[in-house]
């Protein structure tokens, strides 16, 4: 079985997070699943170096940018391998133009066009987790690019549906998709499952659970997605088509 797992930002801000995301991580390998993680830079990292870039250039290029601001996912993956390889689990991370991600040259908004997946495969074969940084991949030029806010969910998508994983999970900072956001709102419900089009429809009109990029493969791909808390161990929400959904709510 192979599963791509993603691990947003807040699931991995400062020590402790990143060792409670790892030993999620582990938890599937020690079950025997092959593990494709995707790591998001920590907390407001990307931010702060947003602030920093402008501070050095307010008009600095797009291009340096993207390879300025793919570093803070860099750092998240290198810390995830790390605290495997401290509980004995063989990991290995890669940028995302390592991984193989091929996009257009559209930078700080670019859109995935093919994976070449034959070092991951390689490190797979090889007993390995693989840690691959989000947000981000390579040009036809070989220069670096970055999928705009949230890319990592895109990324995460991409890997599984080209990899044809068994299972993508998105793991974040909330246990699935409410309604409404559940930190202003106590009655807010959550879903067992929504479908894609629903989803996109809460994205547009402000949900950040998920990008809207990631929705959009998912659908093309024809996968779902789970969308569930880092921090409670709980059954999130399914992200899906309608007829799968309606087969899951009547056990079919």
């Amino acid at each position: 079985m192979l599963i791509v797992q993603k691990f947003g930002g807040t699931s991995l801000a400062g020590r402790e997070r990143i060792l409670a995301a790892a030993r999620i991580i582990a938890q599937a390998a020690k079950r025997g699943s092959r593990v494709v993680a995707v790591a998001s830079a920590q907390g407001r990292t990307t931010d702060e170096l947003i602030a920093q870039a402008i501070s050095i250039n307010p008009r600095a290029t797009a291009r340096e940018m993207d390879a300025i601001l793919s570093t803070g996912e860099q750092l998240s993956a290198g810390f995830l391998a790390m605290a495997l390889q401290a509980m004995g689990h063989p990991a290995v991370s890669l940028t995302g133009w390592q991984a193989g991600l091929r996009t257009d040259n559209v930078h700080g908004s670019a859109r995935i066009l093919g994976l070449e997946h034959d070092r991951i495969l390689r490190e797979l074969a090889g007993g390995k987790i693989v840690l691959v940084a989000g947000f981000q991949g390579v040009d036809g030029a070989g220069d670096i690019t970055t999928l705009g806010r949230g890319g990592s969910d895109t990324t995460a998508v991409a890997l599984a549906g080209f990899l044809q994983a068994d299972l993508c999970q998105i793991y974040t900072d909330v246990d699935g998709v409410y309604d409404k956001d559940p930190r202003l709102y106590p009655d807010a419900v959550k879903f067992d499952w929504i479908s894609y089009e629903k989803m996109r429809r809460l994205i547009a009109a402000g949900a950040q659970v998920l990008h809207d990029r990631s929705v959009e493969l998912a659908q093309q791909f024809g996968m779902s997605l789970e969308v569930l808390s880092a921090f409670t161990g709980q059954p999130g929400t399914i992200v899906c088509g309608e007829s799968a959904g309606q087969a899951a709510l009547h056990g079919l």
